[in-house]
Formats: C-alpha cells, sequence, structure tokens
C-alpha cells in the first residue's frame, strides 16, 4: 500500500496560551477528495493554515510525500506543490484577472503560463470573459472561482481549500463545487475545509469531523451524510 499524500501525526497548534488544535491526526491519500467538517470556531482553517506553517504546529509532525515539512517555510511547502485558496479568497483587487492568474506561478515560474491560463479559462469561462478586468470589480463567486484557479496555475499535487461556499448564493455554490468535482475526476488530491456539510460529504471520498480542535469522528462521506450524530449537528437534521 502506497504512504498517504499528507500525514498529520498529533499536531497540537496553540494561539498564546489558546491551544486550537489537540493531537490532530490524519491522512490523505493521492487521487482522495477528503473534507474536514465541523462549526465554526472548531479550528478547521487552522490546521489548513498550519500545513503552510502559520501557525506552526506547537508538537506533531506534517508529513507530505514522506518528507517531514514541520519546520518547513511556506515557500518551500508552495514550490513542492501544495497550493491553497484561502477563506475569504484574498484576490488582487487592483490586479486583472489574468494578473492575479500569473500570481499563482511564482512558486513555480511562468513557463507554462500560458496553456495553463488557457485551462483554466477552460474550466472556469467567467473568468475568460472578466480576464481584464480588476478583481475588486468581480462578484464573490467570481473572486472565488479566480482564488481557486489562481492556486492551480501553480500545478499543486494537493489543492487545500477554505470555505469555498462562503458568503455565496445557493446557485453558486453548485457551480463551485460542480467544479471541483471536474477536478476530482482529473485525479487531483484536494483537502477541503467546509462549513456547508452536504455540498462537502456528497463530494468526499472521505471525511473528518472536528470539535474544538479535536478529530471527534471519521468515515466515507457516504457514511458521515447518513450518520444521525452528523445529520443533527451539521445538515439539520435531514
Amino acid at each position: 500500500m502506497t504512504a498517504p499524500i499528507l500525514e498529520l501525526q498529533n499536531l497540537d497548534v496553540f494561539y498564546g496560551p489558546i491551544q486550537a488544535l489537540k493531537k490532530v491526526s490524519m491522512h490523505i491519500n493521492e487521487g482522495e477528495t477528503v473534507s474536514l467538517i465541523g462549526a465554526n470556531g472548531a479550528g478547521k482553517s487552522t490546521l489548513l493554515m498550519s500545513i503552510f506553517g502559520q501557525p506552526r504546529a506547537s508538537s506533531g509532525h506534517i508529513v507530505y510525500r514522506g518528507t517531514d515539512i514541520t519546520r518547513k517555510s511556506s515557500h518551500y511547502i508552495a514550490s513542492n506543490g501544495i497550493a491553497q485558496s484561502p477563506e475569504g479568497r484574498r484576490v488582487f483587487p487592483d490586479m486583472t484577472v489574468e494578473e492575479n492568474l500569473m500570481m499563482g506561478t511564482i512558486p513555480i515560474g511562468d513557463k507554462h503560463a500560458s496553456e495553463d491560463m488557457q485551462r483554466m479559462f477552460e474550466l472556469f469561462p467567467r473568468l475568460k470573459e472578466r480576464r481584464n478586468q480588476r478583481a475588486m470589480t468581480m462578484s464573490g463567486g467570481e473572486q472565488q472561482m479566480l482564488a481557486i484557479a489562481r492556486a492551480l496555475m501553480s500545478r499543486p499535487k494537493l489543492l487545500l481549500l477554505d470555505e469555498p461556499s462562503l458568503g455565496l448564493a445557493p446557485i453558486v455554490v453548485k457551480q463551485i463545487f460542480a467544479t471541483l468535482r471536474e477536478l476530482a475526476k482529473t485525479g487531483m488530491t484536494i483537502f477541503l475545509v467546509e462549513q456547508n456539510a452536504n455540498h462537502a460529504l456528497k463530494l468526499s471520498d472521505r471525511a473528518y469531523v472536528m470539535v474544538n480542535g479535536e478529530i471527534r469522528m471519521t468515515g466515507t462521506g457516504q457514511e458521515l451524510l447518513v450518520n444521525e450524530e452528523v445529520r443533527n449537528a451539521y445538515l439539520g437534521g435531514h
């Protein structure tokens, strides 16, 4: 059996005196879509950010493709195949769509930029229409598409997505998740942090449930979708 592409081993993370993550252990296999669900403030985004070393884990290990990256720099991590689409999108507001996409090539250089940009325009046709438009003038949904496309421009082996549905209209959320489904079909390894448990679990091969900084439950996406405890806590009981 091949080793996981990413493995978290007994991870502890603090913000000052406050412990945000407690002995978190989980893994993601190559080609899988894995989601982390939980209430707001459970520690989901902290976990995602700690993979990039911000905040740095105080104990435990983060192992990526057999290498311990717990103490590696964010630049090292990005240039070795992990990309993140952050919570709140964080596009560069004064830059155009094309300029934002070019920023995504910084970890690997722009050798494939033209070819990859065309691929992004096929994946997100709306971005092609807006290619010369400044990001600040775009809708929340368009900015989210741009944030995901910018992450993909670094040709990641592992794509981290932090709350891609946050603040978006239901129809846009459907479009975003349809695109993620297409990405998953290409063999892309995806780790998704998401409050919208229904969409996340339907997309995922496996999932973890986080409560107060601890992993409390794990199973296939389908198992957790029908789990009564999960349904009552995160799916409105239905």
